[in-house]
């Protein structure tokens, strides 16, 4: 008999923390310093979040109020996509950002998102 892979579920803190190495590694954006700090006690497992679930883009946006912020945005964007493919949370940081945002925005994702995007050294 086979013994089966039980890879541990990561946490939602988990998944904010790798998503903020991934879109500030130089920890130079206080808008994510505060994103993660929204998030930072969350221990219950990423799974346990609705599949339609918006928290990540709920909190971005309290983060940021009115001021246009891609790079909290594109934080959002990757740890709500890591929340459903948590078999990536280990890929390379660029890939993350591009994957992420394909995912949350398609082909053609908004103006500021894509100057971001370009700024990271990432094409959508």
């Amino acid at each position: 008999m086979r013994q089966g892979s039980h890879a541990e579920t990561p946490s939602v803190a988990d998944v904010v923390h790798r998503a903020v190495a991934a879109c500030d590694p130089d920890d130079a954006d206080e808008l994510i310093a505060d994103f993660l700090l929204a998030f930072e006690d969350r221990d219950e497992p990423v799974t346990a979040l609705a599949e339609r679930d918006r928290t990540f883009f709920e909190s971005a946006q309290r983060v940021r109020g009115t001021m246009p912020a891609a790079g909290v945005e594109m934080t959002a964007a990757v740890a709500t996509y890591l929340a459903f493919r948590r078999d990536e949370i280990d890929d390379d940081d660029d890939d993350l950002l591009r994957l992420a945002a394909r995912a949350e925005y398609g082909d053609n994702p908004p103006e500021e998102i894509r100057d971001w995007l370009q700024e990271a050294g990432v094409a959508p």
